[in-house]
């Protein structure tokens, strides 16, 4: 197999690193090879707190990837994650020279270019330029104005920013092993190349992936992103309230919520327990079922209002015609039958939920870092 057909995407989450080896196809499809996994330690809320602990993690993940797919990896493209990520939208604006009417590349760089001449924090770096729409003389939905004529380009963009030391030392944490970084995306857009179609995107779509320490987001309309970003909350906090709201050790409750959780409330019977045997250092427990559900349900339902607090800044929220697709990268992450709370929070018309196949959703940021090298030609790289 040549080297240069191969795509490796790497993901350092709070709870899992996950290594995907792709293998770029004529078509522009990527086939997985094989997916390389390892609990994550030196991680939390989606940033490096351990940068020795969380490489020696990264290692082992690269090395069980390398065996499932029988490659060498050489280079990653990394997903970045972190509540220090943010974003907006901006319109950059170039005029054409009155001696020359068509337009080029040179203008489209230009316009992405001054998209990006707005003031964002000293310390923080642009990560991505993500275009939206273009406009020649006032013409609004402009694909591809190169090679239209005009003398007034516009266009749109969605742009991502974030710490550049706290992205940094992500990539350094690779570049130590050593591996060369290709490229870094932001997590959430990597799990919307995977888990949505193009289709989905121009009705209009909500992607929230959560993971074990935090929740990213991006929303499509009209086929473009409007918003994104990364809440510094994930299952880990719904486990830590199980955990402490009921007396149980961490990996007691990280089982009950996952075997047995939901965060419906009134949907068990009166009275009804849950036993929980014992064990070594554990003595053993019944706990009442919906003492378990009001737990997960108050965090989901404290999560998802901060969410849509967000949210609701921008008016995009109402446009989504496919809906709202809720992504669970890990176990960790799980907590079952959450879709009555998603519609009690947002009110109105109930929302529709899509889930995606199995295999992709506990991969999916990582597959969809493997397939980035097809989406970023319009992008612009940041590191």
């Amino acid at each position: 197999m040549a080297s240069n057909n191969l795509i490796i995407g790497l993901e350092i989450g709070t709870s899992k690193i996950c290594v995907v080896v792709g293998e770029s196809r004529p078509d522009g499809t990527v086939k997985i090879l094989g997916v390389g996994q390892t609990p994550s330690r030196g991680v939390r809320k989606g940033e490096i707190v351990d940068f020795e602990t969380a490489m020696k993690c990264v290692h082992e993940a690269v090395v069980d990837a390398e065996q499932k797919s029988d490659v060498m990896i050489r280079s990653v493209y990394v997903a970045v994650a972190g509540s220090h990520l943010q974003s907006f939208n901006n319109r950059g604006c170039v005029i054409l020279p009155e001696d020359r009417d068509e337009i080029d590349e040179g203008d489209a760089e230009d316009v992405k270019i001054n998209a990006r001449e707005v003031s964002i924090p000293a310390q923080n770096a642009f990560l991505h330029s993500i275009i939206q729409h273009y406009h020649v003389d006032g013409q609004d939905g402009v694909l591809n104005p190169v090679g239209m004529l005009g003398q007034k380009l516009e266009a749109d963009f969605h742009i991502i920013h974030g710490v550049r030391t706290r992205i940094q030392n992500t990539i350094r944490c690779v570049k130590e092993l050593p591996l060369d970084v290709e490229d870094v995306v932001f997590g959430g857009l990597a799990s919307a190349q995977v888990v949505l179609t193009q289709h989905q995107k121009d009705l209009g779509a909500l992607v929230i992936d959560i993971g074990g320490g935090t929740i990213d987001y991006i929303l499509y309309a009209d086929g473009a992103v409007k918003q994104s970003g990364c809440v510094a909350i994930g299952g880990d906090h719904i486990t830590n309230d199980i955990s402490m709201g009921l007396r149980i050790p961490m990996a007691r409750a990280e089982k009950l919520k996952v075997e047995e959780g939901s965060c419906i409330l009134g949907n068990s019977l009166p009275g009804e327990m849950i036993l929980l045997k014992d064990d070594s250092g554990f003595a053993g427990k019944e706990i009442e079922r919906e003492t378990l559900n009001t737990i997960i349900h108050l965090r989901l339902r404290e999560t998802f209002e901060l969410l849509k607090r967000r949210l609701d800044e921008e008016p995009f929220i109402n446009y989504l015609g496919a809906g709202i697709l809720r992504n669970f990268r890990n176990a960790r992450a799980r907590s079952p039958r959450t879709n009555h709370l998603r519609r009690d929070v947002r009110g109105g018309k109930p929302t529709v939920l899509n889930f995606n196949r199995f295999d992709q959703v506990r991969a999916s940021c990582a597959n969809g870092s493997a397939a980035w090298p097809r989406n970023r030609p319009n992008l612009w790289k940041a590191f």
